[in-house]
């Protein structure tokens, strides 16, 4: 394996290679696509200790130098597109055009911190506004946190980590990032490029791998001072049970589900959610997983959506034209069987897929679902649709918001009164009318409520996360 594909190890500015190391192969054909670094807990902690004492200048630096850092950043993945889109294909394969569509993403949202940079302060206070203050001279305004702990998933290896780690060192703190085991390697060159750029803060950046132990000594230590982590709900409870007093943003899981009503375009509305549903592999936390579609159109609709299913091509992540690509392992394509086999045993039917199309899982829409079956109750995140009959939208609601999570929700409908009624009444972090709520842009404030997770993501919305609010009275 060429040295060009190992993902090193950064202890602040230095790199540095350890003696063990562990291969990655392709979830598409098995190949060896990347080399990690095995770390320890104690190389967590000595990244910390970096990361500390790095803190000081990172705090002190100027905005303008931050700004230019963050552009050349953007400027060198523009440059190098080509190879971090294959990067991505490789390690998690994601297909080469979504890939491509992944950098592009990237790039923007490093972009979006530097501008919204401009924007990070405060504002004067009246302190004689109540009878019993006084005139003064008195603002607030926002600092750096401290050190950042940034703890990202395999889903999107490269734009999740430039959500963390760009508006956390955009806001002036030093980070120690812990990427997804299964894509080190992209992780890594994004890492590089900040790290290499010449107008980086030295030791700002620090980049171990590793699983629970090296993510316990992480999230533990005591000159942590926030933790930003994307994935399970079970990992986030760990999170919250070790972290102790410290600021946490958990981006985790999703049942996002969406309604069709009567009245909606039903060949648009089928065609966006066989997108929704399917794209990544079902492997996206907003993937379109519930479908509840009015009783009075679900037989066509479910013939338009297994239409429009069927036209999606699986295969070889490297092809122009593929669509869909393998799940991320083994074990989760077990899984989807599973789910497959437990809605069937409950009274539903395939009506397309279900079966494995050159080793990948195919995109499969289960119909005659009901709303207590596990398949539409529990997380899938595989490439698996449930359709459920409902009387129309009062019973959609309740039997959407009828869920432990609350990331993203959405409706097609051309009522008006419906859809502003959906605002108030869908209980999620976001929600979209008249398209899939896979639906993400990244300027937007994007997180859940309930099990869904803690704070928000989006670059204006991260630097709030990262910073942390000083008052200050000046009394003549």
């Amino acid at each position: 394996m060429s040295s060009n594909n190992e993902a090193k190890v950064f202890l602040g500015s230095k790199e540095i290679t350890k003696d063990a190391k562990v291969e990655i192969k392709s979830p598409y054909d098995s190949k060896v696509v990347s080399v990690a670094q095995v770390c320890s807990a104690d190389d967590a902690k000595e990244a910390v200790s970096i990361a500390k004492e790095a803190f000081e200048s990172c705090a002190k630096s100027t905005l303008a130098q931050r700004i230019s850092w963050l552009e050349d950043v953007a400027k060198t993945l523009q440059e190098n597109k080509e190879d971090f889109a294959l990067t991505i294909a490789k390690e998690v394969a994601k297909p080469i055009s979504f890939a491509r569509v992944e950098v592009d993403r990237c790039i923007e949202t490093i972009k979006l911190t530097a501008m919204e940079l401009v924007n990070l302060g405060g504002e004067t206070i009246p302190t004689d506004v109540m009878p019993s203050g006084k005139k003064t001279m008195a603002y607030y305004r926002r600092e750096p946190i401290g050190v950042v702990v940034a703890i990202t998933p395999f889903n999107f290896p490269l734009n999740l980590v430039a959500h963390k780690i760009a508006p956390a060192l955009g806001a002036g703190n030093s980070v120690v990032l812990k990427p997804t085991p299964e894509a080190p390697l992209t992780a890594y060159k994004l890492a590089k490029a900040f790290i290499n750029s010449p107008y980086a803060i030295k030791d700002a950046l620090s980049v171990v791998y590793g699983d629970a132990e090296v993510g316990s000594a992480l999230v533990k230590h005591p000159d942590v001072h926030k933790i930003s982590f994307t994935g399970s709900v079970p990992v986030g409870n760990i999170i919250i049970r070790e972290a102790g007093i410290k600021k946490v943003t958990l981006e985790l899981g999703g049942n996002a589900a969406t309604y069709i009503d009567k009245s909606a375009d039903i060949s648009s509305a089928a065609t966006r959610c066989a997108f929704g549903a399917f794209v990544n592999s079902g492997q996206v936390c907003i993937s379109l997983q519930r479908i509840y579609v009015h009783k009075d159109v679900y037989e066509k609709f479910a013939k338009a959506m297994v239409e429009q299913t069927s036209k999606l091509k699986v295969g070889s992540p490297y092809d122009e034209d593929t669509f869909m690509g393998p799940l991320i392992n083994q074990e989760s394509k077990e899984r989807a069987f599973e789910w497959i086999e437990s809605a069937k045993s409950e009274g539903a039917k395939v009506a397309v897929g279900g079966v494995e199309i050159d080793g990948s899982f195919a995109p499969t829409v289960m119909v005659d679902v009901r709303d207590d079956m596990n398949i539409v109750c529990q997380e899938v995140f595989a490439p698996i649709v449930s359709l459920v009959a409902v009387d129309g939208y009062d019973e959609a609601i309740v039997k959407m918001n009828d869920s432990e999570y609350g990331l993203q929700y959405s409706i097609f409908s051309n009522d008006l009164s419906q859809t502003y009624r959906f605002v108030d009444d869908a209980k999620c972090g976001g929600v979209v009318i008249n398209d899939i709520p896979t639906l993400r842009f990244d300027v937007q404030p994007y997180g859940g409520v309930k099990f869904s997770g803690i704070g928000r993501e989006g670059p204006k919305f991260a630097l709030q996360e990262f910073t942390q609010v000083k008052s200050v009275v000046i009394c003549s």
